[in-house]
């Protein structure tokens, strides 16, 4: 990004050279302006900020950028009335009236400081050659750097976010050990199951990362853990320009990934396009052992992808106070799994199972996106329109082969349509220069259709094998909603109130079709309820360098689809997954306290926070031995809702450097949490071979889970061209329902150099896991007793290419960014 900056001051500088010249034929005295720009908060200089000298008609007459120190100074500025222009991504421009002539033609600015921009969610974030961490009024952003980049894709770079896990089974997500958050891209929601979007996703492509853990009345209420938001690199410089990343992994089998972005603004248009792509296979195998009948599961398979993405937009300036924005994006995705899942149960081997699985599955998701902006004459006070229509189509066939058990080769087709609309209108309106008043919106329209059909057969009720029924699974929410925060600063006080309402209408009905009479079972729920949402914000700087924040918001957990669906999700010998159709929303209550820390000398800062949520209606995991085949061991995986329970943890953050040359990222988070769900078991003293349904036992349990993170990334700089970087990750031990998980750690090494033309050009290498020691590896005792481990590609090194081209900066439209987080999907296969 810093290259690019200066390549913006060549453009300046090619297009001013004639009207220099002129002016010193002339004989006219020339002056100069210097000065020093700070963070306004932090003290600290901004490098590479825009200095932009400009007539009093508007036109640019030459430019610079400040050093590292923030310092700058611009010559051969022609006598007369000028306008310097100040602008840096995230902070507030600042334009400042100088008049050059006789007595004042070098002229001192002194100390310039910029204030950071009040955008919520939208706020651009500079990228750094070095991830770094920094705590904002209401959330965290995560800029990543070449070091996290160089991780492969979006799912993968997860792992090195603060409190953010990504289970290594099933690719879900959890902020904080709850997995009640959805991730974001750009604000906005995807149609794409979050586990197969990260996968997708190049982390070459991503510009940062946000943390939004409370968010305020002005955002989606949903999500107990809050929100997580991708934010994708978008090019707005002047002129064409762009760049170009590719990437290659390697251990058993290779991983490609690339992106190419470019954009072109000139007057009123600003053109904008994008495309990447993620090509790879990966190896995963593991084992599951039951030691009470002496069973044993192994796991193995090779998964291939191939993703595309393509992104084009226009934002067309109509004058100063209008803006129209369009983009469209466009995700195709052809993924396969090729596995095999063996049952051998070695005192018995006629209950034996083996079977070979495998499937390929089409997706397209299609996203357009209008918005329109008014500025009125008040600074600061505009309305925006904004509607959002994504479209998903997914075919997913499964084909199994059964090499031994009691049924015959089969197939699942599973079909899927989800169309949903977002309509958003949002006002601001800035009172005075201490208070500020947003209202706003939204109706959110959403709605699913699931095709299944099989050719197997599945155990009825009655223990017999059957052929397994059709089922159509429509599912209809529709939201309309409308906040309003007020804001106001009182000296070292800032207080935000504000509410958020909204109602909710659900519509689902399942129509199951029974294959050998035709006779359809219909299976209908309806949920239609009104809920206020409110939030507080209290934020006390009693100096520059401590601040203090208190948070509280009322929020919601919707289920997600995979929740309610109650087709088969997946299934091996000896489990399967469904969801529960009925299953109700959650609400939690939320509160934090956070207090920020900036070092001495410029050395850095810390972040410490504490928070507390009280949970109602828990969605949990629901255990429960398969009644049709009880003697086999075979369990089903569903959701349901619990009483009430509680969460609590601590998070600390740091930047710190010790030297000019060393610089350090870390973060250590420990939370606890009661889970309640349903766990099934077979009574003591009954062996499961001779087990009946009148041995199982149901009982809702609770499991106090507490467990702790730790992350470290080094930054070494040799010069200004090469760096080195050292990452290591220790998860302490995790407890679920189901499994008490073993600790996981693993260390990353990694080297940049910068080349060409002003350092146009990077290379990076990465070696990770160095030690090849990430497995996941657990213990567990409900329903069955077990232990096991699964592993995957993680010891595999990283080459990559990055080519910036074109000159020039300014920014684009700025654009909201929305969040409608639901409950993540169903679980893993254990």
């Amino acid at each position: 990004m810093k290259k690019l900056l200066i390549l913006y001051l060549l453009l300046i500088t090619a297009s001013a050279q004639a009207y220099s010249a002129s002016s010193k034929l002339n004989n006219e005295k020339n002056g100069s302006i210097f000065g020093i720009v700070l963070d306004a908060n932090l003290k600290q200089p901004l490098p590479y900020v825009n200095i932009i000298i400009k007539n009093t008609k508007n036109e640019i007459l030459t430019g610079g950028i400040t050093l590292d120190d923030g310092s700058f100074k611009i010559e051969d500025i022609e006598e007369g009335t000028i306008i310097v222009n100040i602008q840096y991504i995230g902070y507030k421009i600042i334009n400042r009236e100088i008049i050059i002539g006789k007595g004042n033609y070098n002229v001192n600015l002194g100390n310039i400081f910029l204030e950071e921009e009040a955008q919520g969610l939208d706020e651009v974030t500079v990228v750094a050659d070095v991830s770094s961490i920094q705590q904002k009024v209401d959330r965290k952003v995560i800029t990543i750097g070449k070091d996290l980049a160089a991780m492969g894709t979006a799912s993968e770079l997860m792992v090195g976010i603060p409190s953010v896990n990504v289970d290594a089974q099933t690719g879900d997500i959890s902020l904080r050990g709850n997995s009640n958050v959805r991730v974001m891209v750009d604000g906005k929601l995807s149609n794409i199951p979050t586990a197969q979007l990260l996968k997708q996703i190049p982390s070459t492509a991503i510009k940062s990362i946000e943390l939004i853990t409370n968010p305020s009345a002005k955002y989606n209420p949903e999500g107990m853990s809050g929100i997580i938001n991708i934010v994708l690199h978008k090019n707005t410089m002047i002129g064409f320009n762009g760049s170009v990343n590719i990437g290659l992994s390697h251990e058993v089998e290779a991983k490609f990934n690339s992106a190419i972005n470019m954009n072109y603004r000139n007057g009123k248009f600003n053109l904008f396009g994008n495309y990447s792509n993620n090509i790879s296979k990966n190896r995963n195998f593991g084992n599951v052992f039951r030691p009470e009948n002496n069973s044993e599961q192994f796991f193995k398979f090779l998964e291939k992808r191939n993703n595309n993405q393509y992104k084009v937009g226009v934002d067309y300036y109509l004058n100063d106070k209008n803006t129209i924005s369009i983009f469209t994006n466009q995700n195709l995705s052809e993924n396969s799994t090729i596995g095999r899942s063996a049952a051998l149960f070695y005192n018995d081997p006629d209950f034996n199972q083996d079977q070979i699985f495998s499937n390929i599955g089409d997706n397209t998701s299609s996203q357009y996106n209008f918005d329109y902006k008014l500025d009125f004459e008040k600074e600061g006070a505009n309305i925006e329109l904004e509607v959002d229509h994504n479209i998903y189509d997914g075919t997913n066939p499964v084909f199994f082969d059964q090499l031994s058990g009691p049924l015959n080769d089969y197939k699942d087709f599973n079909d899927t349509e989800s169309v949903s609309t977002t309509a958003n209108l949002d006002y601001v309106n800035p009172l005075s220069e201490t208070t500020k008043l947003e209202i706003g919106l939204q109706a959110r329209l959403f709605n699913t259709n699931i095709l299944y059909s099989s050719t197997g057969d599945s155990y009825n009720n009655m223990g017999n094998l059957v052929p397994t029924p059709s089922t159509d699974f429509d599912y209809t929410r529709d939201i309309y909603s409308a906040y309003a925060t007020y804001s106001k600063s009182l000296d070292k006080w800032t207080y935000q109130v504000g509410a958020r309402i909204e109602n909710v209408n659900v519509d689902a009905i399942a129509l199951q079709k029974d294959v050998e009479t035709n006779d359809i079972t219909e299976i209908a729920f309806n949920n239609d309820y009104f809920q206020v949402y409110p939030s507080l914000f209290i934020t006390y700087s009693p100096t520059e360098k401590n601040s203090y924040q208190l948070s509280y918001s009322r929020r919601v957990d919707r289920p997600g689809i995979g929740q309610v669906n109650p087709i088969k999700e997946w299934s091996t010998p000896l489990i399967s997954s469904f969801g529960k159709q009925d299953l109700e929303p959650q609400f939690t209550n939320s509160l934090e306290l956070n207090y920020t820390r900036n070092l001495n000398n410029k050395k850095g800062s810390i972040t410490a926070g504490l928070f507390f949520r009280a949970i109602s209606d828990e969605i949990n995991r629901a255990l429960f031995i398969d009644r049709s085949d009880v003697s086999s061991g075979r369990i089903i995986l569903t959701h349901d809702n619990f009483d009430n329970s509680s969460a609590y943890g601590v998070e600390v953050t740091a930047n710190y450097r010790p030297t000019k040359w060393w610089s350090i990222n870390g973060s250590f988070d420990f939370y606890s949490q009661t889970q309640k769900g349903i766990a099934e078991n077979i009574r003591d003293g009954v062996q499961i071979e001779n087990a009946t349904v009148a041995d199982i036992e149901t009982n809702v349990t609770e499991v106090d889970n507490a467990a702790f993170n730790f992350r470290m990334f080094n930054n070494f700089s040799v010069s200004k061209s090469l760096s080195f970087t050292a990452f290591g990750f220790y998860r302490g031990q995790n407890k679920t329902l189901q499994f008490d998980i073993k600790p996981m750690y693993f260390a990353n090494l990694g080297m940049r150099y910068s080349f060409l033309d002003d350092n146009r050009a990077t290379f990076g290498f990465n070696y990770n896991d160095i030690f090849n020691t990430m497995k996941f590896r657990f213990d567990g005792t409900r329903p069955f007793v077990q232990n096991g481990q699964f592993n995957w590609e993680s010891n595999t090194w990283n080459v990559s290419l990055n080519y910036r081209f074109g000159g020039g900066k300014y920014r684009a439209k700025s654009r909201k960014n929305r969040d409608d987080n639901t409950k993540s999907g169903g679980g893993g296969f254990l």
